[in-house]
């Protein structure tokens, strides 16, 4: 036996197409519609807070990447700024304390230069450029002294601006490094001189370096055209060409959200760095920024998952508990309405019987008191002694009579066991009784009876009326089920010292296997073309237990069928 018929509801093989309004009785049908509004009812505001829940979760994640995205741009700009910014203040503190004299020593300068690297770090050279682009004092690795910058747009634009810083370059020295000048005007002869440093870039890039980015970030530094101050983990090495477009100009940190050549989702955070050429650059994938939202979403889905099935199986638990409930409840008034019924209508058909008796009984008495006197004037007129052909005709409706008072006399019996009349039975007579009403059927489609009730079998107390509709019920439905030409047998054996087992058996065509546990059921016939009502043994059945006994079938297709019913030799008090 499968799962699914160990846990199959009661109303489940329940037909939809049986009985008066036949949507009040599809069980099947009320049942998924149950299901489905308590599942509408109970999952879509579920799901509705789920996708609330997950786009919310997405756009605040969205926010905090695209966040921190600029609090890591905006932080790096300010290293960086603040790295340039105090070397060019140490330049200028040098000029206010040391003034163009001093400086012009080439001694106190290599002292200075030293004193830039042991304080700052990252310095390379130092010298003094007067007004005219001339180099008239210089420490560092190379000789300088003497050349003239006159004509270079780095001298121009200090001159006019005051201070320069340069972009990375590798110049003659084929190593990359920056600039950083600054105008001073001497106190003492007012002429104005440019102190010139050169950087290396070492320190400048252990700024970038060192930012804690997650796996796929990058960040570097171009200048405006695009070219690579800094080495870039992904996007190209040191003074080439960036291989993302250069943003447009911004004093102010900015985040934007674009796809790389390779298609691959970019956030990145950018800023300008005000006097400088420099534009710092953070490089993060989308995809590694939102890698919280795919666990995240993974979770919500499980939940999903766990709650919709939990609520599923709550709510097919309740959708088939309550119309498991209103289909017994349905079955339990359909059984007592057509009980009372079928009482009433037999209650009818024994009074109709009773009448019926009667108003024969009348005319038959007068015909066989008139046929007895015709009879006794013929005997003892010698004319008529020796006439066998008038005494046997006379004899004949005598003998009709008598048959037509049996009869009568059967029906009204029938009528009086109608009413509820609990004695002492033998099966024997009871079964004959019934046969009676159906013998000329049996004649009439060569129907062999056969009943073997031993003569000693004990007598036991119930309702007549009720033991013969359960046995014309039971016969009946044996007649119709066998072709002409059948067999019926009746049999009765004592079962223990409490009980006896009657069964009724036919080799008609059988009942399926899918039907028998619904053939007890209100409504429910195998013979609903031939005009079955399927009350028959619903109502036979419902007798049994009133009468404290148990009623089983046997069946099989081709085969015929057995009805087994077991009925206590006392009956119970509350029938």
């Amino acid at each position: 036996m499968s799962i699914f018929n160990k846990i199959r509801p009661q109303f489940w093989e329940t037909g939809s197409n049986v009985g008066p309004g036949k949507s009040l009785f599809n069980y099947r049908r009320i049942w998924r519609i149950a299901i489905a509004v308590l599942a509408v009812v109970a999952l879509v505001p579920l799901c509705v807070m789920a996708v609330i829940d997950y786009n919310v979760t997405r756009n605040s994640l969205e926010s905090e990447s695209l966040l921190r995205t600029a609090r890591t741009t905006s932080n790096t700009r300010r290293t960086v700024a603040f790295f340039l910014q105090e070397r060019q203040q140490a330049l200028d503190f040098l000029a206010m304390h040391q003034g163009l004299e001093a400086l012009r020593d080439c001694e106190n300068l290599g002292r200075v230069l030293d004193s830039l690297k042991s304080s700052f770090g990252g310095f390379v050279d130092i010298g003094i450029i007067n007004d005219q682009g001339l180099q008239i004092a210089y420490i560092g690795p190379y000789d300088l002294i003497g050349r003239n910058y006159r004509d270079q747009e780095w001298f121009s634009n200090t001159m006019g601006q005051g201070d320069y810083i340069s972009g990375v370059f590798l110049g003659f020295r084929d190593e990359p490094h920056l600039v950083i000048a600054r105008k001073i005007v001497d106190e003492k002869s007012g002429k104005s001189f440019i102190l010139r440093a050169t950087l290396d870039t070492e320190q400048f890039n252990s700024i970038l370096w060192s930012l804690d980015l997650p796996k796929g970030g990058d960040a570097f530094i171009v200048d405006r055209e695009g070219v690579l101050q800094t080495p870039s983990r992904l996007h190209g090495s040191l003074l080439t060409q960036v291989s993302l477009a250069v943003p447009g100009y911004s004093e102010k940190t900015s985040v934007e959200q674009i796809v790389d050549k390779d298609g691959t989702d970019l956030t990145v955070g950018y800023v300008y760095i005000r006097g400088t050429p420099f534009i710092v650059m953070v490089v993060k994938k989308t995809r590694e920024l939102m890698s919280l939202l795919q666990t995240i979403r993974m979770e919500l889905m499980w939940l999903m998952a766990v709650s919709i099935a939990i609520i599923l199986l709550v709510i097919v638990w309740v959708a088939t508990y309550m119309v498991n409930k209103i289909y017994i409840a349905d079955q339990t008034r359909a059984q007592a309405l057509h009980r009372m019924e079928h009482t009433n209508r037999m209650a009818s058909i024994g009074r109709l019987a009773a009448g019926v008796a009667h108003e024969i009984n009348n005319p038959l008495a007068i015909i066989n008191e008139k046929a007895g006197l015709i009879n006794d004037l013929f005997e003892f007129k010698e004319e008529y002694v020796h006439d066998e052909r008038l005494l046997n005709n006379i004899k004949s409706i005598i003998d009709s009579v008598q048959r037509c008072g049996k009869i009568t006399k059967r029906l009204l019996s029938f009528a009086r066991h109608i009413d509820i009349d609990m004695d002492a039975i033998k099966f024997k007579e009871l079964a004959e009784e019934v046969i009676d009403f159906l013998r000329k059927e049996a004649e009439y489609r060569s129907i062999s009876i056969t009943m073997d009730i031993p003569e000693n079998l004990p007598e036991f107390i119930s309702d007549r009326g009720k033991l013969q509709q359960i046995f014309l019920n039971l016969v009946n439905n044996a007649f119709q089920a066998m072709n002409d030409g059948g067999n019926l047998a009746i049999s009765a054996t004592p079962s223990d010292k409490d009980s006896l087992v009657f069964t009724v058996r036919d080799d008609g065509c059988g009942i399926p296997a899918e039907d028998k546990k619904r053939i007890f059921d209100p409504f429910f016939s195998t013979k609903k073309r031939t005009g079955g009502t399927g009350l028959g043994l619903s109502i036979t059945y419902g007798l049994v237990q009133e009468l404290g006994g148990s009623m089983s079938v046997e069946s099989e297709v081709g085969v015929g069928t057995e009805f087994i019913i077991t009925m206590p030799l006392k009956a119970p008090e509350k029938a």
